[in-house]
């Protein structure tokens, strides 16, 4: 493993000494500077993975070197130490870009568990950066689709393979699973993605006007024609077709719609001749068709036409690791339409979202986050803010939390030993912070941690 590199700012040379002695052992070339100012022109030249920065300094202290250095340190994390330690002190060295506070003096374990956290912090940030290449590396049809669940992927994989050709596709699942955003991704991933995408819920318009939006029809056809209208299947003409809720099709439309896929032709209302097409049709349905033609609801000649290469989208318990990229997502979505800056869901409110059955799959979420940022007025997403009825159940009697025993010690330590990690995980692993929220000092938090192995 390649060492990193860090610089210690310290104007005593004892401690710059002792630090670069103790940290030399471990993996880290250590670098040291007297003050603000000397690091500041050391960094002209060299870039530092960690920073360990005293705050009283001459010439130019920790603050001043935060404040001065500001966009030179934006992939750098900097700790820093202080043997003035004060909770308005650490709170304003972090809101000037720090990423944790020590107090001296310290023993050696604490800045060795503060480094490890830390690196730890920047291994998720890396994680990220390339969970995003592989999402830029996604066919371009796709990139809007979130998600890397094992469960997401092998469907993506079937729609990319299928994307090429003219294949008629069907798919499946529940209502909420995003079938449009597949199918517009098959689509900008085909041949015709230079011809618009045309869209239309066979549910949502009734049978006797469903026709002439499909076929459309010429002037005087009917009462009411005063001129010609093209239909979307002429409209669609070298371009894709998507015909959303495909089971609630009326059963005289089927057969209009098997001949349109058997004849690839279609007669606009009033008109004496067919027309040629070449469109692609990709259909969707909540529904299990076989059943519905079990059921004589569905022709099985159609069935059997639409179903030449089936899409089945998993529901969104069935890709949980999914959800918080898809909170995530929606945050930055929705905090430019509400003015807000929230950075995400709290470790308590994601249990929940863990647990939810999802019946109304990813817009159910997209609606819960977007009521979260509207009824928060911090900058996380917690409990309180999610529908009452998710909050009907605590996570931990979901878990089955159970202590063995009656002893009121035993029981003590696992509530303890709950509550640190949840508040490390709430801070992304700031032991200052996590000492304010549990409102115990920091010297006692890393007792505790110490004790419970966190």
């Amino acid at each position: 493993m390649s060492k990193k590199d860090l610089l210690i700012i310290d104007d005593e040379e004892n401690m710059r000494h002792m630090l670069e002695a103790m940290l030399s052992k471990y993996d880290y070339t250590v670098s040291v500077a007297g003050n603000g100012l000397e690091a500041t022109e050391m960094m002209q030249t060299h870039e530092y993975d960690y920073i360990l920065c005293d705050i009283r300094m001459p010439e130019m202290d920790g603050l001043q070197f935060l404040q001065h250095n500001e966009n030179v340190l934006e992939n750098t994390t900097v700790i820093m130490m202080s043997a003035y330690g004060s909770v308005d002190l650490a709170l304003d060295a972090m809101k000037k870009g720090a990423y944790d506070f020590i107090s001296k003096p310290f023993k050696r374990d604490e800045v060795l568990l503060t480094l490890k956290k830390a690196e730890e912090r920047e291994s998720l940030k890396q994680e990220n950066r390339l969970l995003k290449k592989v999402l830029e590396k996604r066919n371009d049809g796709f990139t809007r689709i979130i998600g890397e669940s094992r469960a997401l992927k092998n469907v993506l994989d079937i729609a990319e393979k299928v994307s090429p050709y003219a294949t008629t596709v069907l798919i499946t699942g529940e209502s909420g699973t995003g079938k449009e955003l597949v199918a517009r991704g098959i689509h900008v991933s085909s041949p015709r993605k230079a011809k618009p995408f045309f869209a239309i819920n066979c549910g949502s318009i009734p049978g006797e006007l469903l026709e002439s939006e499909l076929f459309g029809y010429l002037k005087g056809s009917f009462t009411g024609a005063d001129r010609d209208k093209e239909g979307l299947f002429a409209a669609a003409n070298a371009s894709t077709l998507f015909l959303d809720e495909i089971g609630e099709l009326p059963q005289a439309m089927q057969v209009k719609l098997l001949r349109v896929l058997q004849e690839n032709e279609i007669r606009p209302l009033g008109a004496s001749r067919v027309k040629p097409i070449d469109v692609r049709i990709i259909a969707a349905t909540a529904k299990d068709l076989h059943d519905e033609v079990l059921k004589g609801r569905f022709r099985e000649d159609l069935y059997y036409r639409l179903n030449i290469l089936s899409v089945p989208l998993p529901p969104l318990r069935e890709r949980l690791e999914d959800i918080p990229l898809l909170c995530d997502f929606f945050i930055s979505k929705y905090n430019g339409q509400l003015n807000k800056e929230v950075t995400g869901v709290s470790v308590e409110a994601m249990k929940y979202l863990l647990r939810y059955q999802w019946p109304g799959n990813i817009r159910e979420l997209e609606n819960v986050i977007q009521r979260g940022l509207v009824l928060t007025e911090g900058s996380t997403i917690d409990v309180a803010h999610l529908p009452p009825t998710m909050a009907n159940t605590r996570p931990e009697e979901r878990e089955g939390l159970s202590i063995a025993g009656f002893s009121l010690k035993d029981a003590q330590k696992k509530l303890e030993a709950a509550m640190i990690g949840k508040a490390l995980a709430e801070t992304g692993g700031n032991k200052s912070q996590a000492a304010l929220l549990l409102e115990i000092s920091y010297p006692n938090l890393l007792s505790k941690i110490k004790e419970y192995s966190l």
